[in-house]
């Protein structure tokens, strides 16, 4: 009896284990949505209250590597490098996410964010927008790794 109550506790565990969210650890290339061109690598972390966040890992765009000149509060002047852009990210079903937040370093404002994993993972559809989804623009990131 005992052999079997450890058995169980242990596929327990490894449910759990497995129960981490398909963003978490992920590194994506962003795509600017104007010029189609790669501007960033960018990789997500799971928060300890299960929401996600993203931090930039690398610039692409040659002469971009400067600092968040335009951005506010705790942002301003901080390197592009480690800065975090997306906050609060929800999963709300399978591959869907909203509630979340994104930093554009260019203009230094933030904007409201939901999106999706499609094409078997290997994209990321995003939205920002302001108040409501019809007020935004899209990007769609490929996955690096």
């Amino acid at each position: 009896m005992k052999k079997i109550v450890f058995a169980l506790g242990l596929l327990g565990l490894s449910a759990l284990a497995n129960a981490a969210d398909p963003l978490d650890g992920t590194v994506w290339k962003t795509i600017d949505d104007k010029t189609k061109q790669p501007k960033a690598m960018v990789k997500f972390t799971e928060q300890k209250n299960g929401t996600l966040s993203a931090s930039i890992q690398g610039i692409l765009t040659p002469g971009e590597e400067k600092a968040c000149t335009k951005c506010e509060g705790p942002y301003h002047n901080k390197s592009l490098k480690g800065l975090k852009i997306v906050h609060g990210l929800k999963n709300v079903g399978g591959t869907r996410y909203e509630e979340g937040s994104i930093l554009d370093p260019q203009t230094g404002k933030t904007y409201k964010l939901k999106g999706q994993m499609t094409n078997g993972g290997k994209n990321l559809e995003l939205r920002g927008f302001i108040g409501i989804a019809a007020l935004g623009r899209n990007q769609v990131w490929v996955r690096a790794n």
